[in-house]
């Protein structure tokens, strides 16, 4: 079974990946503390791939990481790269998206979730970007999932993340497509 480090000190994002990869026998672990790698990409994938390439490296093991985060049309992408740090914590960062959006009617938005795998030598051996494209609502819905998940509404579901179920999510979040893709090509790794 091969060991696979989580870029990640959170516990609650290598409960994640373990649901998302559970499929592969992968035993995946989480980095250690004290390993801090700077996130400086100008995207998603660009951090992706600084995570997993830094950690792969450091440690001499298979890495994988994620970034994500909202990205709104009208506020010309923002809060991006900055979605986890926009204000301090989920109900502040939903009121600051909110009264910016005062009186925009265009309201689209998508969640983007980029993903990649390094080998031990910190190279990238996979990567991929799911996006799912939605919109901000008005005032927010549901007490399911976290941050930004009661504002952003997904047509093709006809709910906000808040009030999916976890498997209505898992099956059509940004971070859902985004192993979807990467699925099949993970299985056919040989990862030696």
């Amino acid at each position: 079974m091969p060991t696979v480090i989580v870029a990640t000190g959170n516990p609650g994002k290598l409960k994640e990946m373990q649901a998302y990869l559970g499929d592969l026998g992968w035993d995946l672990q989480l980095k250690p503390k004290e390993l801090d790698i700077d996130e400086t990409g100008a995207t998603f994938l660009e951090n992706a791939r600084l995570k997993a390439a830094g950690v792969a490296k450091a440690l001499g093991q298979w890495a994988i990481a994620d970034d994500s985060g909202l990205q709104v049309d009208a506020l010309n992408g923002a809060p991006g790269l900055y979605s986890a740090r926009y204000a301090t914590g989920d109900q502040a960062r939903i009121n600051r998206v909110l009264s910016e959006l005062a009186g925009i009617a265009q309201r689209g938005a998508q969640f983007v979730c980029a993903v990649a795998l390094a080998r031990p030598d910190g190279t990238i051996a996979l990567e991929t970007e799911g996006i799912c494209r939605g919109e901000i609502l008005t005032d927010p819905k549901g007490t399911g999932g976290f941050g930004y998940d009661p504002i952003f509404y997904v047509p093709a579901v006809g709910q906000t993340f808040a009030e999916m179920s976890p498997q209505q999510k898992e099956a059509s979040s940004h971070r859902g497509i985004a192993f979807q893709q990467l699925m099949p090509q993970l299985k056919a790794l040989a990862m030696d």
